[in-house]
């Protein structure tokens, strides 16, 4: 456990902290952290996330159909939830806000985090990918063109309610959120791998370049997000962290254990539905300027318990495992 914490939870504080102190210095300020933001999104994530899928093969993408299943009726299922919850459990929040809610507490941070936490537990092993792989499809591939769709759904409701704009199609959205990088080039690597054509290796270090910037750059710029605003506790801010750390992960086991997973499969997955919430998520809220602060608090208060809830859960899953 405690080289589960050295390995795979301090670095994410410490770069996380160095951002913080950078804003609170003035060396960088929201505006860089937005520019920060974009590279991550529409480069560093999109060719990581790429590389990552393309390298595979079909059989890869076929070994467990059980773990594709369970990762995507477990995080859609809890993805959806918490966008319902957030939507008409307060009053205040509009589909925008929701959405974003969704994309932070319902998503786990699998592209910026995936590797760098489950390779230190696990090791260096093609399961790890394969589960890296499958997860960050169903949470980038299907969750960031719905979440997407939903706020933009909202906003554009919004403005044809002030008289600003016509009804849209109800479309566009879908269209909006598929042409955004992070979205369609997981979807492309897909596409690739099941038509069977080969990734030459010569091609990865031109993207590997860039990817590797992925995880650093997301996590000092959120440390950025987080000197510029002040952080409130709130209802919205516990019950976002209890439902990303709690629910999901428990999601997910119960869905392993009911169709027979992997035990291996099963607690990699459960670690990664542990993680923290998607950076994505708090990087679409600073672009649109929506549910910045109670979704940048959301993450903080989040990092924070993982420190703990990662090796219970891998404890928990132990323990389920050997009673079923």
């Amino acid at each position: 456990m405690l080289h589960i914490i050295l390995y795979a939870i301090v670095p994410i504080v410490v770069v996380m902290l160095a951002g913080y102190i950078s804003g609170k210095k003035g060396i960088f300020d929201g505006n860089d952290s937005k520019k920060f933001n974009k590279v991550v999104l529409d480069y560093a994530l999109p060719a990581a996330l790429f590389v990552s899928i393309v390298q595979a093969s079909r059989e890869d993408l076929a070994k467990d159909l059980r773990l594709t299943l369970v990762s995507l009726v477990g995080i859609m299922g809890c993805f959806m939830i918490v966008y319902f919850v957030f939507r008409y459990c307060f009053k205040k929040n509009t589909g925008a806000d929701a959405a974003i809610s969704a994309l932070i507490s319902g998503s786990p941070t699998i592209g910026f985090l995936g590797f760098a936490v489950l390779e230190p537990i696990f090791g260096t092993k093609p399961s790890v990918a394969l589960v890296v792989a499958i997860v960050g499809i169903v949470v980038n591939a299907v969750g960031i063109p719905v979440g997407l769709s939903l706020m933009n759904a909202s906003q554009d409701k919004q403005a044809a309610a002030g008289g600003a704009v016509k009804k849209e199609s109800a479309w566009k959205p879908v269209i909006h959120a598929l042409e955004q990088p992070v979205a369609w080039a997981p979807i492309l690597a897909v596409v690739l791998v099941l038509c069977g054509l080969h990734w030459p290796d010569w091609l990865s270090p031109s993207f590997d370049l860039i990817a590797k910037a992925n995880a650093s750059m997301a996590v000092f710029s959120a440390g950025i997000t987080l000197s510029a605003i002040k952080i409130t506790i709130n209802w919205q801010v516990i019950l976002g962290s209890i439902m990303k750390m709690i629910m999901m992960p428990a999601v997910v086991l119960a869905l392993g254990l009911l169709w027979h997973m992997d035990p291996l499969n099963l607690k990699m997955l459960v670690v990664a539905a542990a993680l923290p919430p998607a950076f994505s998520g708090i990087i679409i809220a600073d672009e649109n300027n929506t549910y910045v602060a109670t979704g940048t608090s959301s993450l903080t208060l989040s990092v924070i318990l993982f420190v703990g809830f990662c090796p219970l859960w891998i404890w928990l899953t132990d323990l389920a495992i050997a009673a079923f």
